[in-house]
């Protein structure tokens, strides 16, 4: 059984940081990703990093403030997000998937079970 288990998140002012982690168990993936949703608008692409090799791909909106990478653990990403926006509050998701490219921003078969993430200007 697979499972995606985020941790981190929380309440932040403009220009701060905050730590998503994510945990993946029962399969390897050959990708893993940030998916966020704010209110009243659809899931959007943040990042996504290859498992093999660790090539990183990044929406325009976050480049330059925030980094993914991949754990020490087997399977676990983070997403160190730093200069927060009022714009960057949603919720972030984790995802995975099991075949396709990483720049490919679709395609992804697992998704963790979301966390907040509130930047107050």
């Amino acid at each position: 059984q697979v499972q995606l288990v985020q941790s981190g998140g929380g309440l932040v002012q403009a220009g701060g940081s905050l730590r998503l982690s994510c945990a993946a168990s029962g399969r390897t993936f050959s990708t893993m990703g940030w998916f966020r949703q704010a209110p009243g608008k659809e899931r959007e692409f943040v990042a996504a990093i290859a498992w093999s090799g660790g090539t990183t791909d990044y929406a325009d909106s976050v480049k330059g403030r925030f980094t993914i990478s991949r754990g020490t653990g087997k399977n676990t990403i983070h997403l160190q997000m730093n200069s927060l926006k009022p714009e960057d509050t949603a919720v972030y998701y984790c995802a995975a998937k099991l075949s396709g490219r990483y720049y490919s921003r679709s395609g992804y078969d697992y998704w963790g079970q979301g966390t907040q993430v509130t930047v107050s200007s």
